[in-house]
């Protein structure tokens, strides 16, 4: 099969696009113009073609053992004393590795496999992410979706039997199409934005709450809302007043919201002269203030600059304001109505989306969650661009796209989140998203930076069978592959050692690196943070003269989320605190050490060491590395990309472990999968040099040949047991000694291999 030299492959992408070249290495700048020669080179591979899993006993790698025995045993998860972690009913500390999954549309038999397939590899949360409102026959909005209510009740007994947990996400407007019989909305093209202000939505919501949440699951005889292992309640998914859509509203719809605005501001300022004097007269094209008739400014006008004393700047602080209060008014309600007139005791999660300046308003959309338990935002990586008519779903030949290794490019990592302190965060969609090729990186990384930072689930975006899923339709009939999916080799099959190690706190969690206190005024005036999540801003060289009035703007590295946790409390005066970060960011050679000394990522060479005493491993660009010495391991790779985990099986640290886990990812490609290096321009016609796909390619994966010897400091080991991908034993071979040290060539075609 003709393949990619992917080290060449990752030096093509974003860096050539500008608001990244500032980040573009030597390095890669070298290996640039050899990208195009090396594109024909023959990889040896080998065929992942797994036998159905039918869970034998015999299996050496099974971690159903990590859950409990039903889901919430021992109650409802709640928080932890200082509130920013989960813990189960018995007050012990629980961490979720979670993955979306839409086998609940099967049946029940399917989903009992899925549970028990998920459970096998490490997860113990799964998200429920459906539409309760039924679409058919609906005249009035208030009817819920029986079959889906049904589907989910399945879903919850399958789960809750192999301890795992749920989130349910029940409404997400953005996929609610609106029917002509429908009286909601009124004059909008979408439900985007509505449920936080229209009181006819909101009663109807409510009503689809009572009838999902509060009858017997025939399944399991209790109510979902009486059920402890539904974990936690989602209101709303990927909706914000604070984002593009809210453009949107239209006619009666924003005349609504208009109307709400002014009596805001009514009760704000004592009367609407009062409104128009601090405004300073400034007014809108085609509104009278005197009258009530009070407009919005397009959402863009908040993405920029006001002068706070300004009758403009003022309006927009005014805005601002409103619609953040809104939004968290509803989340309250919705808080209230859920504990008081339903009864339900789970956790709840306001939302989880992004607003449109992630400088200037993602501040003021997570303080509209905090009246909620948990915080959450939902964030992919695509390693650049994936251009294409179906690129939104599919994968199909003549796409364009640009497959650029997180490695390289740290500003992008999905788990760089400025944390509201006093509450859980979770990401409850991610996921490294084809096609780029380089995927095994992704379980490693989650991993250990969810355990150095204290981010609290991290959900894989989405599974649609049971178990594998081999390269196939997007949509069962559209000669394509499948883009949104997890259950292939390079992402769920390197979960079981990453899945291990997080679980069992084998990386150390660090102490807050930053610790930002915001007075709500700032969050009106849109005032710029001491550090954002976006990799577009750089504190240390996009601060222009207006916002460099904060002299601790200059001192906040973006890359301070990969030292350790970073937090954010809002609506107080307080100093921030922000630790001496040179000692752990080295620009010079592009490395970051976590704060822990157990994680080192030198993004110039593309690769990031885990150093634990119970879990050790690489990933990235290795060939060019050379020789990798961790604590007790050391690793030798031909592999010009590889992620290698080390981890315990027993608890002990690796140096004394009787049972070891290995676990190898490389890259995974149909087979016949073909790419040619492209360049064009994208629909912002700006030029972009990458990929385009010849040939999407059929079954069964194919997965790079293992280049791979390891020597471990355990002169306790004896054997290496190569395991198959559902954990059953294929071969066991003696390990060689020497002195203090045992060694093994890593099998060229296995994922797993077990050390004893």
């Amino acid at each position: 099969m003709n393949k990619i030299n992917y080290l060449a492959v990752t030096l093509l992408i974003g860096f050539l696009s500008s608001c990244q070249s500032q980040h573009t290495t030597i390095f890669e700048q070298e290996m640039l113009s050899k990208a195009e020669s090396v594109d024909n080179i023959q990889t040896e591979t080998w065929p992942f073609e797994p036998e159905k899993d039918n869970y034998d006993q015999k299996a050496l790698l099974d971690l159903r053992y990590l859950n409990e025995k039903v889901a919430g045993e021992t109650g409802f998860i709640r928080l932890s004393t200082n509130g920013k972690d989960f813990v189960k009913g018995d007050g012990k500390s629980i961490r979720f590795w979670a993955v979306n999954s839409d086998v609940w549309r099967k049946s029940y038999q399917q989903l009992e496999d899925n549970a028990r397939f998920l459970a096998k590899r490490g997860v113990n949360m799964v998200r429920w992410h459906g539409q309760i409102v039924d679409k058919n026959d609906n005249k009035t909005l208030n009817n819920i979706d029986k079959k889906a209510r049904q589907q989910l009740w399945q879903y919850v007994a399958a789960m809750k039997k192999e301890g795992i947990y749920l989130t349910i996400s029940p409404y997400y407007a953005n996929a609610l199409k609106p029917q002509e019989n429908w009286s909601i909305p009124r004059d909008s093209n979408s439900f985007s934005g509505l449920l936080f202000f229209d009181p006819e939505l909101q009663k109807a919501y409510k009503n689809w709450l009572k009838e999902l949440l509060i009858p017997v699951n025939p399944y399991t005889g209790i109510a979902l809302k009486d059920d402890p292992a539904i974990a936690i309640i989602q209101l709303q998914n990927e909706d914000s007043l604070l984002f593009w859509t809210f453009n949107n509203l239209k006619g009666r719809d924003l005349d609504l919201l208009s109307n709400q605005y002014r009596n805001w501001l009514v009760k704000k300022y004592g009367s609407l002269e009062q409104v128009i004097k601090a405004w300073k007269n400034v007014s809108i094209d085609g509104e009278n203030i005197q009258q009530g008739k009070i407009k919005f400014y397009p959402i863009w006008h908040l993405t920029k600059s006001a002068n706070s004393n300004s009758g403009k700047g003022k309006r927009l602080a005014d805005q601002m304001q409103f619609l953040t209060e809104t939004m968290s008014n509803f989340n309250q309600e919705m808080k209230r109505f859920l504990r008081e007139e339903i009864g339900a005791k789970q956790l709840i999660n306001a939302g989880n989306w992004k607003t449109a300046d992630p400088i200037k308003l993602n501040d003021a959309e997570r303080y509209s969650y905090t009246v909620t338990e948990v915080i959450g935002v939902n964030r992919y990586y695509n390693g650049g661009i994936h251009q294409g008519k179906k690129s939104g779903w599919a994968i199909i030949n003549g796409d364009k796209f640009t497959n650029r290794s997180i490695l390289f490019d740290p500003y992008s990592f999905p788990l760089n989140l400025k944390q509201v302190a006093n509450h859980p965060m979770i990401i409850p969609e991610s996921s490294w998203v084809p096609p780029l090729g380089y995927q095994s990186e992704s379980p490693f990384l989650v991993s250990i930076f969810q355990s150095l930072t204290g981010i609290d689930g991290f959900y894989w975006f989405a599974m649609r069978e049971p178990q594998w899923r081999q390269p196939s339709s997007a949509n069962g009939y559209l000669p394509s592959l499948g883009k949104w999916v997890i259950n292939t080799p390079e992402l769920l099959g390197n979960f079981p050692a990453a899945a291990l190690m997080y679980r069992q706190a084998y990386i150390k969690q660090g102490e807050p690196i930053i610790q930002e206190n915001r007075p709500l005024t700032d969050l009106w005036n849109r005032q710029i943070p001491i550090i954002s999540e976006t990799k577009s801003f750089d504190p240390n060289r996009d601060q222009n003269s207006e916002h460099n009035n904060n002299p601790i703007n200059n001192k906040i590295h973006p890359l301070a989320f990969l030292v350790g946790p970073v937090e954010v409390t809002y609506g107080n005066n307080k100093t921030n605190k922000v630790v001496d970060l040179e000692k752990y960011i080295n620009e010079q050679e592009k490395t970051v050490r976590s704060m822990t000394e157990e994680i080192t990522w030198n993004y110039e060479k593309g690769i990031c060491f885990l150093n634990a005493a119970k879990a050790q491993g690489v990933t990235g660009f290795l060939k060019q590395v050379g020789e990798i010495k961790l604590k007790d391991i050391t690793i030798k790779s031909n592999n010009q990309y590889a992620t290698i985990i080390v981890v315990s099986m027993d608890n002990k640290p690796i140096k004394q472990s009787g049972k070891i886990l290995v676990q190898v990812g490389t890259i995974a490609r149909p087979t016949d999968w073909k790419q040619q290096a492209s360049t064009w321009k994208d629909n912002k016609d700006n030029l972009q040099q990458g990929f385009e796909i010849i040939n999407y390619g059929q079954a069964p994966w194919r997965l790079e040949n293992n280049d791979i010897h390891l020597t471990l400091n355990n002169s306790n080991l004896t054997k290496a047991i190569i395991l198959d991908a559902n954990g059953l034993a294929k071969e066991t071979i003696n390990l060689k000694k020497n002195r203090s040290q045992v060694s093994l060539p890593f099998p060229v075609d296995a994922k797993y291999v077990i050390l004893e």
